[in-house]
């Protein structure tokens, strides 16, 4: 059988007509006939009103963390290392020759040798021997002479000053540079080549003269390089601050040198 239960709320509604409409049909109406109409209609309506509707639990929106901010990353300092200077302690070792001399290094701490056109027309042109040798070959000075007939030696400015060559001193003393400069010098006659002449520039208290026999490497001829006053051209190439250095060239005095120039006031 198909279920004809009605909803209760149509239920009521039928049996308040039905009350009603069975008072209605006395002929005698009276008061209690109505209280009894009132209070039954007065009990199915409270019967059938729906309790009130609870309500939905709130449900509050999930709390949503506020982002935590890291604290900048501070990078670690890094650590520059200064530069060294390169010393090369090698007194007497051959660095190079002019013809048949053989050049040895004066002092036993060298940085670098710094090559450059002799301003003497009869100096000989030097060939590097040893490789190894720190060595640079400088810019032109517009002299007309090779690219290699001087080399200045940037040595330890506390460092004794030995003899490039074995041979015989010429002569040695003192003589201003470019007018204006104090400085020693000694000359060797190259027991390699008699006649030809080995220039030493740039030392500071000369102690060989005209004479002494000298041994490469190993007889000292000053106790150290000269301070020079103003900036040189090697000094652009080695460790800051510069250090001195020792001119050293080869000449062959057969051939006359052209004239530079009225010379010092």
């Amino acid at each position: 059988m198909p279920n004809l239960r009605r909803p209760p709320r149509l239920l009521a509604s039928l049996l308040l007509v039905a009350l009603i409409a069975s008072a209605c049909a006395s002929d005698d109406p009276s008061t209690a006939a109505d209280d009894q109409v009132i209070a039954a209609a007065t009990t199915v309506a409270t019967a059938t009103t729906a309790p009130p509707a609870t309500p939905a639990p709130t449900t509050s929106p999930p709390t949503t963390p506020a982002p935590t901010t890291s604290p900048p990353t501070t990078p670690a300092p890094t650590t520059t290392l200064a530069p060294v200077r390169t010393v090369m302690s090698r007194a007497g070792q051959v660095f190079g020759m002019a013809g048949p001399v053989t050049l040895v290094m004066p002092a036993d701490g060298v940085e670098l040798i710094g090559f450059h056109e002799s301003s003497h027309d009869g100096s000989q042109q030097i060939e590097i021997v040893d490789q190894t040798i720190a060595s640079e070959t400088m810019e032109t000075r517009e002299r007309g002479t090779g690219s290699r007939t001087a080399a200045d030696i940037a040595v330890d400015p506390d460092g004794e000053i030995r003899s490039p060559v074995t041979g015989t001193v010429l002569r040695s003393g003192g003589y201003t540079l470019y007018c204006d400069y104090q400085d020693d010098f000694a000359v060797i006659e190259p027991d390699e080549r008699p006649g030809w002449e080995v220039k030493i520039f740039h030392i500071d208290g000369v102690q060989v003269f005209a004479g002494d026999r000298v041994e490469a490497g190993q007889t000292v001829i000053a106790p150290r390089p000269t301070r020079l006053q103003f900036e040189s051209q090697i000094d652009e190439l080695t460790f800051a601050p510069a250090w001195p250095h020792v001119h050293v060239e080869v000449i062959d005095p057969s051939i006359p040198d052209r004239p530079t120039g009225p010379g010092c006031p």
